[in-house]
C-alpha cells in the first residue's frame, strides 16, 4: 500500500474511533436568531432550494469532501453519493492526489453510476500545484469523476504537523491564479479546518476563485487527526488553531462577493440558519455523515433530512420563506464573537439592524399599538 493510500484510510479510522473536534467551539454560540412568534407563512411552503453553479438542489447543503482512495473510501463515497442523489444535494469527493498517484484508485471516488444528476465536486490539494501538478492534473480529476467544479483545498496547518507533510508553499497565489485563468470551470477554495480571513478572501478574490468554502474552527481538525497517525505533539498543539467559524464567515462575507460555504462544526439546521443568516450561501457538512456512511445510504439520507428539516423549521419561526429572506434575518452577535469581529473592525450592530426600522413602523401605519 502506498502512502497516501495508506494515510487516507488512517483519517477514515480515526475520524471514526477518536474525538477528533477542535476543543474550540464554532462561535455560533454567540449567535442569536430573532423569534419570530407570530410567522405570517405556511411551514409547508417554504422553499429551501438554491441553485449551485447552475444547477438546482433541493437545500443550500452540501456534503463536504471526507474520503477515497482505499476500498473503505469507495463503500463511503458511494452512499453518500446515493443519498445526496435522491435528496437533490451537491457533494464532494476527498483529495484525488490517491488516484492521480495510482489510477487504480479512481474507482474509489467515481460515484455518478449512483448519481447521475447531483452537482459533483472534485478535490485536488493547492500545495500539489506549487510542487509540480499542472492544470492538466486538475482536468484528470474532473474527468475522472465527471465533475461540475474543482474544490482546491488549503491545509498548511495540517501539512505543517503532519510527519511527511508538504511544507513548501511558495507562489501559491500565482499558481492558484493560473489555474483560474486556465481550467475553463468553477474552481472552489476551500480550507480544512483552520478558517479563512478576510486578507487571505481578498488574495482568493484576485485569484479569481468561483467560491470559498471557510471550514473554520469548531469541527473537525485536521491538526489534531494528524496527532493520532503519528504521536504528534505539534499535531495536539495546534488543535485549536485557527479561525472560529462563526467569525470566518463574516470576514469573508465583508470581503469579496463571489458564493460562500460555511463549513466546520455545522451540525444542526439551527447552525446551518445561524452561517446562512451571518452571510454564507451554502453550508457543508463531513464528519456527521462519516459514520452513517459506513453503514448505508439510508442512513445518511435519514442524518441530512433530520437536519434539513431542522433548517425549515428554523426558517418558518423566523418567518423566512426562502434561503434570500433568511439571509436577510436580523442576528445578534455576543460574546467572543462581537469581541473578535469588532476588533478586526467589523460593525457587528449592521447584523442587528438589516431591516430598517421605518419599514417596521410602515406596517403599523406609523401608529404603535396600544391593544385597546
Amino acid at each position: 500500500m502506498i502512502q497516501t493510500e495508506k494515510r487516507k484510510l488512517d483519517h477514515i479510522k480515526i475520524c471514526l474511533e477518536k474525538d477528533v473536534s477542535s476543543a474550540v467551539r464554532t462561535g455560533f454560540e454567540d449567535v442569536h436568531l430573532i423569534h419570530n412568534a407570530m410567522p405570517d407563512i405556511n411551514k409547508k411552503d417554504i422553499d429551501t432550494t438554491v441553485e449551485f453553479f447552475g444547477k438546482n438542489i433541493n437545500a443550500p447543503i452540501i456534503i463536504g469532501a471526507m474520503t477515497g482512495g482505499t476500498g473503505e473510501a469507495a463503500k463511503i463515497n458511494k452512499n453518500l453519493a446515493r443519498a445526496a442523489e435522491e435528496l437533490g444535494l451537491a457533494m464532494g469527493v476527498g483529495s484525488q492526489r490517491a488516484a492521480i498517484e495510482n489510477e487504480k484508485l479512481a474507482g474509489t471516488y467515481q460515484v455518478r453510476d449512483v448519481a447521475p444528476t447531483m452537482p459533483l465536486i472534485a478535490n485536488l490539494g493547492l500545495v500539489q500545484f506549487v510542487q509540480d501538478y499542472t492544470v492538466k492534473h486538475a482536468r484528470d480529476a474532473v474527468s475522472m469523476i465527471e465533475a461540475d467544479a474543482l474544490a482546491v483545498h488549503l491545509n498548511p496547518a495540517q501539512e505543517a504537523v503532519q510527519q511527511e507533510g508538504d511544507v513548501d508553499w511558495t507562489d501559491a497565489s500565482s499558481k492558484l491564479r493560473v489555474l483560474c485563468q486556465e481550467l475553463g470551470m468553477p474552481v472552489i477554495v476551500k480550507e480544512t479546518s483552520a478558517g479563512i480571513s478576510r486578507e487571505t478572501t481578498m488574495k482568493l478574490g484576485k485569484c479569481g476563485v468561483s467560491a470559498i468554502d471557510i471550514s473554520g474552527v469548531g469541527g473537525t481538525s485536521w491538526s489534531y487527526v494528524e496527532s493520532f497517525r503519528s504521536d504528534s505533539k505539534s499535531g495536539k498543539t495546534f488543535r485549536d488553531w485557527g479561525i472560529p467559524t462563526a467569525v470566518s464567515i463574516v470576514e469573508a462575507g465583508k470581503s469579496v462577493k463571489i458564493p460562500l460555504i460555511a463549513s466546520g462544526g455545522i451540525r444542526t439546521g439551527i447552525d446551518a440558519a445561524k452561517a446562512l443568516a451571518l452571510g454564507a450561501d451554502y453550508v457543508s457538512i463531513s464528519l456527521p455523515l462519516l459514520e452513517p456512511a459506513t453503514k448505508s445510504h439510508k442512513k445518511v439520507k435519514e442524518k441530512l433530512e433530520q437536519i434539513m428539516e431542522e433548517l425549515k423549521i428554523a426558517m418558518f419561526l423566523l418567518n423566512a420563506r426562502t434561503v434570500s429572506e433568511l439571509k436577510n434575518k436580523d442576528v445578534v452577535i455576543t460574546g467572543k464573537t462581537k469581541e473578535w469581529l469588532e476588533l478586526r473592525g467589523i460593525k457587528v450592530n449592521e447584523f442587528s439592524n438589516k431591516i430598517a426600522l421605518d419599514v417596521l413602523r410602515s406596517s403599523f401605519d406609523d401608529k404603535l399599538y396600544s391593544g385597546n
